[in-house]
């Protein structure tokens, strides 16, 4: 964490350099995580990019001694988008009108059902599973205790089980 402190410190101060390196270390996962959780590369970068641009250009909020910078960020990025969904009155962009790489038919199910769940057991499951994210680093990126972290991944786990049970056998390949 005392890198944390440092970095943003420099950041505060205006250092262009330190910001470079926040973007460079974190942009990409932000974007990704934006992308699972809004669905579409386009609305994803423009609010990874406005999430960074705040950043820069008012540099509050983060306090080292309560967390990691990288939770900082994927807190502010998830408010971000919360406020994105709020403005399109929860109207999804589908990511049907990207191009997209060829993908094996159990991923393209798994995916389909990791999209079909509730947005916030979405962003809890990638935060989690994918990141890595602790208990802890969850309820400070989500702003919830981490009791409620506990609760709500063990409910999104069990919808996400729900979801691919009730996927036909046929189409998934383990029967």
């Amino acid at each position: 964490m005392a890198d944390d402190r440092e970095l943003w410190e420099r950041i505060c101060r205006g250092d262009a350099g330190a910001f470079d390196v926040l973007y460079q270390m974190h942009g990409p996962k932000v974007e990704v995580f934006l992308r699972r959780l809004l669905g579409s590369r386009q609305v994803a970068e423009d609010i990874m990019q406005e999430t960074f641009t705040r950043i820069w250009q008012h540099p509050n909020g983060f306090e080292p001694g309560q967390g990691t910078l990288r939770a900082y960020l994927f807190g502010a990025a998830r408010n971000r988008a919360a406020e994105w969904w709020r403005k399109q009155g929860g109207q999804k962009e589908t990511a049907q009108s990207e191009p997209t790489l060829p993908k094996t038919e159990t991923a393209s199910l798994v995916m389909d059902v990791f999209a079909r769940l509730h947005q916030d057991a979405r962003t809890l499951l990638w935060l989690r599973e994918v990141e890595g994210y602790s208990y802890a680093e969850l309820a400070e990126i989500l702003e919830i205790p981490i009791g409620t972290v506990r609760s709500r991944l063990f409910g999104a786990r069990e919808q996400l089980k729900s979801l691919w049970e009730a996927t036909p056998q046929t189409n998934r390949g383990d029967s």
